[in-house]
């Protein structure tokens, strides 16, 4: 039996608490050598690109691959979820609002195990779509209640603030510059589709963690060379698919500003296995790109709730 899953079907179900919880064992599994990601790769199109990537997670006994069209006209995202031990597919998903989920869920993760102790506040850079799901996990994980937004519209950053302010039950301040988001903030979140930098090495204060999410292609950057230069630990949840689509890291890489050998993966900081501060004082990142783990995870625990619940449509043999 196949399992169809609309998007409302998945928006029922899951969570930002399950998000979170998933994303946690799953990269503990990755660091167990557990689970196998392989990078997106892309075919380009008149208008844009088709992506597709996979993962498999030996513990869950399933494998899958998201796919989708990105170009001018939007987007489209599926993921076909496959039994790990041959028994055919269990579930097509709608994979848009999943997607926008693991990706606030997994900077979340990562500012659970890398902010610094006593971390207040949050500082967003960036008022879209995404940036909802990035705060919305980031308070879950650490309980913020202290928020600042900029984006360069007024408009943008004053209904993200009322909007996600409601939706969380916490009061968000837009405001009007860049620094003035980031002043004496704990933990930065940088969630653009800009090209350019849009967070300057000066703006970095010490202590802070920063998540850039923005960006998972070579020709973007969110963050200048500068400062790149000035974080105490890098942090990506794929180091070679970081070789190949985090614009900031390759061109720090290609000038001599930065190393390969000094990123982490963010499965060894969730397994313990490395930490991302020696000290309070530390300036964090975390790289996030989007990978097929995070998808293929999240999709197996809501596929199960699907079956548990009854939630779907079930798809001629």
């Amino acid at each position: 039996m196949t399992l169809y899953l609309t998007e409302s079907n998945i928006a029922g179900l899951l969570d930002m608490r399950i998000t979170l919880d998933v994303l946690d064992e799953a990269f503990k599994t990755q660091a167990n050598g557990d689970a196998l990601n392989r990078s997106r790769s892309r075919i380009p199109l008149p208008n844009g690109s088709y992506n597709l990537m996979a993962a498999g997670i030996s513990s869950k006994k399933v494998v899958g691959q998201k796919s989708y069209t990105a170009t001018s006209a939007g987007a489209a995202f599926h993921i076909l979820l496959y039994d790990g031990e041959g028994k055919g597919l269990l579930a097509v998903m709608s994979a848009g609002f999943l997607g926008k989920m693991r990706t606030g869920g997994v900077s979340g993760l990562a500012t659970k195990y890398m902010a610094k102790n006593g971390a207040d506040s949050v500082g967003v850079i960036g008022a879209g779509n995404q940036a909802e799901t990035q705060l919305e996990a980031v308070v879950e994980s650490t309980g913020i209640k202290n928020v600042r937004v900029f984006s360069r519209t007024a408009e943008k950053r004053n209904g993200f603030a009322q909007r996600m302010g409601e939706k969380l039950g916490i009061d968000i301040i837009p405001v009007d510059t860049a620094s003035a988001a980031t002043k004496d903030t704990s933990i930065l979140l940088v969630i653009t589709n800009s090209a350019e930098p849009v967070l300057p090495s000066e703006l970095l204060e010490p202590g802070v963690h920063v998540n850039a999410a923005g960006n998972n292609v070579w020709t973007g950057r969110e963050l200048d060379t500068d400062a790149i230069v000035k974080f105490n630990s890098i942090v990506v949840d794929d180091i070679e698919q970081a070789k190949i689509e985090s614009g900031e890291l390759m061109r720090a890489a290609e000038t001599g500003q930065f190393n390969w050998g000094s990123a982490i993966a963010l499965s060894d900081i969730v397994a313990g296995k490395v930490q991302a501060r020696t000290n309070d004082l530390d300036i964090t990142l975390f790289e996030s790109l989007g990978i097929a783990i995070e998808d293929i995870a999240v999709a197996e625990r809501v596929y199960q709730m699907a079956i548990e619940q009854g939630v779907g449509h079930t798809l001629p043999a």
